[in-house]
């Protein structure tokens, strides 16, 4: 009897080892980012679903509320800022979720350009689907809006408005991040702007006017989760974006682009050339840099 019972004790001792060795290992493995691409992909099918969203148009009118919904749903506090710019009405979309004064600004813009004029092709004189390009980074927000910890830093969620129109009569680029920048009450530490993030084929390289100590950050984030053939550490392109009005208020801000993109501003901007996996690769990258701020 004695020695049954010394032997349970050892194959207990056994078993207590081994769980703590598997507790051990557990806590080694990185952990899992809960960002899903899937659902943030079903959000791009849903934007496509209204039709393109321009300034003014019933299905702009649906992005709006779509956004409020599924914001205030995630636990968002949502508000719409209205402006005027060049005689056009300006909506973004303002998310906050509790009570602090928000460290980050995280944006993308939502709106469609209202003519194709890069696509020679049939369906030139209409406006852009807008998958890639506005649709892709209006996902990639939400999907953070919904899986971001309660812990990570304080950050304040914009869908911008009117972006997308420069070079067309009457209007400018930038107009509704221009409007929220001059009515800012608060100095956030950070901007980072998502725009034409979803293509397939994803290469997202150092983008020239952003703040080098935000892009080289981030981009060593990406490294370390995998991704370093998509986020590229070579400077490619010099854009105007809705990055641009943070950096003329002196605030460190960082454009996350692909602008190697064959479909901008043509007809073919539909849900096709979106992957999943591109929205979740961008997505994990910006959850996992934003919850290691401290």
């Amino acid at each position: 009897m004695r020695r049954i019972r010394i032997i349970l004790l050892i194959a207990a001792g056994g078993l207590l080892t081994l769980l703590g060795l598997f507790l051990v290992l557990r806590s080694l493995l990185p952990r899992p980012i809960p960002f899903d691409g899937p659902r943030a992909y079903r959000d791009v099918l849903t934007q496509m679903s209204f039709g393109p969203r321009t300034v003014g148009s019933p299905a702009h009118d649906q992005e709006v509320d779509w956004l409020q919904a599924e914001l205030e749903k995630a636990g968002w506090q949502v508000q719409v800022q209205t402006a005027q710019a060049l005689g056009h009405p300006i909506q973004n979309v303002v998310a906050r979720r509790g009570n602090a004064v928000p460290r980050i600004v995280l944006g993308a813009h939502y709106d469609s350009r209202l003519l194709a004029d890069q696509d020679r092709g049939p369906g030139s004189a209409g406006p852009v689907p807008g998958a890639n390009d506005g649709a892709s980074g209006v996902a990639v927000l939400l999907e953070l809006a919904r899986s971001l910890p309660s812990s990570s830093p304080p950050v304040e969620l914009v869908f911008f408005d009117a972006e997308d129109n420069g070079n067309l009569p009457g209007w400018d680029w930038l107009l509704g991040s221009r409007a929220y920048v001059a009515a800012l009450t608060f100095r956030p530490q950070a901007a980072i702007v998502l725009d034409m993030i979803g293509d397939k084929d994803l290469n997202i390289y150092e983008e020239q006017n952003s703040n080098p100590a935000l892009v080289a950050a981030i981009w060593k984030q990406a490294a370390t989760l995998g991704y370093q053939s998509e986020f590229i550490p070579q400077v490619k392109y010099s854009m105007e974006d809705d990055h641009t009005p943070f950096l003329q208020a002196g605030i460190p801000a960082v454009d996350i682009i692909d602008f190697d993109y064959p479909y901008w501003h043509t007809a073919q901007d539909t849900a096709d050339k979106v992957s999943a996996g591109s929205l979740a690769i961008v997505g994990r990258t910006v959850w996992s840099w934003l919850t290691a701020q401290k």
